[in-house]
């Protein structure tokens, strides 16, 4: 059963969401977490074969164009997933739950993402791109 953890940086209230929808949630603050440090949260997501659910993209995933090279998750050789949201402008209650619909609806069509990357970007014309890639390559 595929886990996803939320971050703090995300609404609390995306849980019942992913609860609603037969997944298995919880969030950064639900679990005592709030205010760690990203490096902090590592052994935490890795322990507990969690996906991980971010709008700290870089900071998890190192930069775009090099995934896998910085980040929490460099160097790391087997782990449950990472999603990583993005919008310009921001990410509002209203987009959090949109993208986040499109996340699980994506996650029970494409199955788990073990040692993978989702890239979900709100763009500015409205239309929202999904990229699944392999970290490490």
């Amino acid at each position: 059963m595929q886990k996803l953890l939320i971050d703090e940086n995300l609404s609390p209230s995306l849980v019942e969401q992913a609860n609603a929808k037969g997944f298995v949630c919880s969030h950064v603050n639900h679990l005592g977490l709030a205010g760690l440090k990203d490096w902090e949260l590592k052994a935490t997501i890795l322990e507990g074969d969690w996906t991980f659910i971010t709008n700290n993209g870089t900071d998890f995933r190192g930069p775009a164009k090099h995934p896998g090279s910085h980040g929490v998750y460099a160097g790391i050789t087997l782990h449950a997933g990472l999603i990583c949201i993005d919008a310009p402008g921001g990410l509002n209650l209203e987009r959090q739950k949109r993208l986040f619909d499109l996340i699980l609806t994506n996650l029970k069509e494409e199955g788990d993402l073990i040692n993978q990357v989702l890239e979900v970007v709100l763009l500015e014309d409205g239309f929202v791109r999904l990229t699944r890639y392999g970290m490490p390559k």
